[in-house]
This record gives C-alpha cells, sequence and structure tokens, in this order.
C-alpha cells in the first residue's frame, strides 16, 4: 500500500547554547517544522513553488530558501504556502530555559532527536485523526531535510527505541505506530523537494516571530500568513500544531516576552 501522507521536516536556527545580549552567537529558538499534506494533495506543493518562483521572477526549480529571501519577497511567498492544503507543526525550543543544557551540549545532536520526537507525536495524532477510508494505507511517509553532518540510521534507531519504550509506557512516549514507521523516513537535499521548502518557509516563518533582532525588533507577520495551516485539537493550537518546550508558559513569557505571538494563532 501507498501512504496516506506526506510529511516534510526542516529546522531554523541552530543547537547551540553561546549567545549573547547584542544577537550574536547561537540563536536562544530552535524551530523544528513539519508539512503535513495527503499524499494527492501533494503535487501542489511543486504549484506552489512554481508560483512563487514566477512572482519573484527566479529561474524554474531555483531551491528557495526563505531566510536568503527579501522580507518584500517573503511575504508574497509565505502568504502561499499558508494556502496550501496541509497542516503545518512546529516544535518551539526556547534554549535559555532549558535547565540542564550541558545534556544537550555533551550529547551530539540530542535536541534535534527530542524536538523529532515531539514533533512526531504531534504528527502521529493528526494523521491518525485525519485518515480517510481508501485513501492510502493510514502511514505517513516521513522525508526529512537532510543534514550532512548527522546520520538518519541513527534517527530510524531512536524511533525504534521510543517506539519499544511506548508499549511498556505509552504515556511517555506518544507516537502512533499505525502512522510512523521507522522505515518510512529518509532525507533528502532541501533543493530536491518542493515540501521541504514549504517546511523551511514554515520553520523559519516562526524563527522570524520569536528571535528579537539587535534593534529589539521581532518580524510577527509571517505567522499571520500561516494561521490556517498550524495543526489544531478542539480549537487548540498550543500543544498540538504548536508545542513550545520546556513548557512552562508563564515563565517563558516572563523571559521572552516575544512569545506572546503565539497566543493569537
Amino acid at each position: 500500500m501507498i501512504s496516506s501522507f506526506i510529511v516534510y521536516i526542516d529546522e531554523s536556527g541552530d543547537e547551540g547554547f553561546v549567545s549573547h545580549p547584542d544577537g550574536s552567537g547561537s540563536s536562544r529558538w530552535f524551530i523544528l517544522s513539519a508539512a503535513v499534506i495527503r499524499r494527492t494533495n501533494d503535487l501542489q506543493m511543486v504549484s506552489c513553488l512554481n508560483e512563487t518562483r514566477v512572482i519573484l521572477r527566479k529561474p524554474p526549480k531555483t531551491a528557495l530558501h526563505f531566510v536568503d529571501l527579501k522580507h518584500e519577497q517573503r511575504v508574497p511567498y509565505i502568504r502561499r504556502v499558508g494556502a496550501l492544503p496541509m497542516r503545518t507543526v512546529s516544535v518551539l525550543v526556547h534554549k535559555p530555559q532549558i535547565t540542564e543544557p550541558e545534556k544537550f551540549q555533551n550529547t551530539k545532536f540530542l535536541l534535534y532527536r527530542y524536538a523529532t520526537r515531539l514533533l512526531l507525536e504531534r504528527i502521529s495524532w493528526l494523521c491518525r485523526d485525519q485518515r480517510r477510508p481508501g485513501e492510502g494505507d493510514g502511514f505517513a511517509e516521513v522525508i526529512f531535510s537532510n543534514r550532512s553532518i548527522m546520520s538518519y540510521d541513527e534517527i530510524r534507531s531512536y524511533l525504534r527505541l521510543l517506539l519499544k519504550q511506548s508499549e511498556s509506557n505509552p504515556q511517555s512516549v506518544q507516537i502512533d505506530r499505525t502512522v510512523i514507521d521507522p522505515s518510512r523516513i529518509r532525507a533528502v537535499e532541501h533543493s530536491k523537494l518542493a515540501g521541504l521548502q514549504v517546511a523551511d518557509a514554515v520553520a523559519s516563518g516562526f524563527l522570524f516571530a520569536l528571535k528579537v533582532n539587535r534593534y529589539g525588533e521581532t518580524e510577527t507577520g509571517y505567522v499571520g500568513h500561516l494561521k490556517k495551516s498550524i495543526y489544531r485539537h478542539k480549537d487548540m493550537a498550543l500543544g498540538y500544531g504548536l508545542k513550545l518546550w520546556p513548557e512552562d508558559l508563564a515563565t517563558l513569557k516572563l523571559q521572552a516576552p516575544e512569545v506572546s505571538v503565539l497566543e493569537g494563532l
């Protein structure tokens, strides 16, 4: 059988922990985002990118990197991304609030793997609840934007470990195994798939909304165009399509007041 959904995953920000008041060094936020689309609608990702290239006067097949575009180019791009028949899931990590950062500094890619776990949990709930009879086998094909420095065999092994843990303690790991299969996870170069470029735009749009620049400003306009696409459960986006970590929102609002922009989404 063919999978029902295709999930494209990309990140924005970085996993470092050395940041400075002037905005230099590592970003305070790390964002991991997924663009989840029914396989039957996947070609609309390609159409979206083709249309955007025409609007921006880019050559056909030019890879679009959101951060490399000017503001006036990003706006028509993210507006079209937000209109796609998809749902987005984003894990928003505020690194200064992590109580034991040394754990993530001492183990390579641990923060990325943990964010992946939180992301895949929510993707699995979304796909489980949106299945349609006769439309694929209910599973999701998961495609990461390839990071040359990381082994995706390790990601698959990590996922197998999580699924094994969920057998004995379903509350500790809440990835639905009828949706996520480690053998259906792969990595592809960003420029090769329109869906990965869409996921990049989603992650970068949220990073711009949360990243305070050297002038004390954020750019919140991009996320307004993504509002319709955010995964919700019973009309709730926070905890579902928008997963903050660490989870103490009250403390987070004191340390990073820019997070308030998410409450209106």
